[in-house]
């Protein structure tokens, strides 16, 4: 996949701009630069430091394209390790199309997405974990998102990969040094500390397993689905919540026939409200397409808000109840039952017998906003960023996620190899397997579907 090929791209949003950047890398980019820019003093671009700035003018022959900016950065200190340059140009997208033109006419070629990073992950600047890292820094639309993929572009995920294959590597190496002396019956690699070791490291996996969940949904946002009846205010809470009129109110049963959704930052994290139609027995079709999506949504949602009326009876403030919590069954979800309404209703009324202990229930007016801020304290508590606070390490990639998952199937037989006293060349294949899953993670171990796979999603220019 290594090439000499000058790759050049806009590294810029589209669109018209105060400013563009076009970017070129390769060995021989300075050079071609050289061919078609002009400085007011005459002088030469591949004569000039690393790290600098040059004013000049682009000619395509003698036509004059822009007065620019270049930068100069020289391998191997630069993002891909190869020559960069980078073109500050005017930001007409007409301008940007005709410095791209005038640079394939002398010898580059238009970069593909992710072929800036994908140079950078070939020629050591990174391994592959920090270069998904940075698509996730480029996409991140919250604080917490971009502090997790800060952290992992920086190495912080790696750091941890490199030092859990390192401990494994140190016994593999005994265990195979056994092999060689066979035939003498002597054990280099002490069994218990091997044993300890990999339980260890197992404990260390799956902790990192676990933290996908939070990954995740930094990520890509937490989905809270708003269920109940008609006319329980779930567009209203809607409303509130996102301090506009997302959603039609009316008093009309089954306003809402569709799902809604929109995404709003709290504190630091995107959470995905999704307003769904109201809960009844109808024979309008269209309408119970909508229920069945309601339904759909509540199987997905990582929150349930549940919307009871408290005008509306004990009756059936529990039945909605026994709903919504036969369509949870088993799963792993929140449900935070919200008794809405209160400015009009004084009705008081137990409903914990049928809530479970991690259940949370609360009272609010979604006209009037009262106790709107302890329902945004509820949703901050179920997405736990202490571990944020902490700098502990995230997993938020599934192919990192199935991986670790594979590491720690492989890991699981070593433990119990060594446990039930298997030989040490089945305990070493063992070994080596959970080795292999961790290199795929930072790019040890790879093939050229699998980087195909990852920077196909990358943006061009980067």
């Amino acid at each position: 996949m290594i090439n000499n090929d000058i790759i050049c791209a806009i590294s810029t949003a589209q669109g018209n701009g105060a400013i563009a950047v076009v970017r070129l890398s390769g060995n021989e980019s300075i050079a071609l630069c050289d061919k078609v820019f002009k400085s007011p003093t005459n002088k030469r671009l591949i004569d000039q430091e690393a790290n600098t700035l040059h004013f000049g003018i682009l000619y395509d022959g003698i036509k004059i394209i822009d007065e620019v900016v270049v930068s100069i950065f020289k391998n191997p200190r630069s993002y891909t390790g190869e020559d960069i340059v980078e073109i500050s140009c005017h930001g007409s997208v007409f301008i940007q199309q005709q410095i791209l033109q005038l640079l394939t006419k002398n010898g580059a070629r238009l970069a593909k997405p992710g072929e800036f990073t994908l140079r950078a992950f070939i020629n050591g600047k990174m391994d592959l974990s920090q270069a998904e890292a940075v698509a996730d820094l480029i996409a991140s639309s919250s604080a917490s998102s971009h502090k997790v993929a800060m952290q992992q572009m920086r190495g912080g995920f790696s750091s941890e990969i490199a030092n859990l294959r390192d401990r494994l590597l140190h016994f593999i190496s005994l265990l195979e040094l056994e092999l060689d002396f066979s035939e003498e019956d002597v054990e280099f690699a002490d069994r218990k500390q091997l044993n300890e070791l990999l339980t260890n490291i197992q404990t260390l996996i799956h902790k990192l397993i676990k933290s996908f969940d939070l990954g995740n949904v930094i990520k890509n946002g937490v989905p809270v689905a708003i269920v109940g009846h008609t006319n329980v205010g779930k567009s209203t809470l809607l409303n509130k919540i996102l301090n506009e009129e997302k959603a039609i109110v009316s008093e009309i049963a089954g306003t809402t026939r569709d799902v809604i959704e929109d995404v709003i930052n709290i504190e630091g994290v995107s959470f995905r409200f999704i307003d769904t139609a109201g809960i009844r027995e109808t024979s309008d079709t269209i309408e119970t397409i909508g229920i069945e999506r309601t339904f759909e949504r509540i199987s997905k949602a990582s929150i349930v808000l549940l919307l009871v009326d408290a005008s509306e009876g004990k009756g059936n403030i529990e039945k909605a109840i026994k709903t919504v919590k036969e369509k949870l069954g088993q799963a792993d979800k929140k449900l935070i039952v919200v008794i809405n309404k209160i400015d009009k209703s004084t009705e008081e009324f137990d409903i914990k017998h049928l809530l479970h202990a991690e259940d949370i229930q609360l009272k609010i007016s979604a006209k009037t906003g009262e106790n709107i801020d302890q329902l945004i304290k509820e949703l901050l508590s179920v997405v736990n960023l202490s571990a944020l606070d902490q700098d502990d390490v995230i997993v938020t990639n599934a192919r990192h996620f199935e991986a670790l998952e594979s590491a720690s199937i492989a890991l699981q037989r070593s433990i119990d190899g060594v446990n039930t006293g298997i030989s040490g060349d089945f305990l070493a294949q063992d070994i080596r397997e959970t080795l292999h899953y961790l290199g795929e993670i930072t790019g040890e171990i790879t093939t050229d579907e699998v980087l195909g796979n990852i920077f196909k999603n990358f943006c061009i220019g980067k």
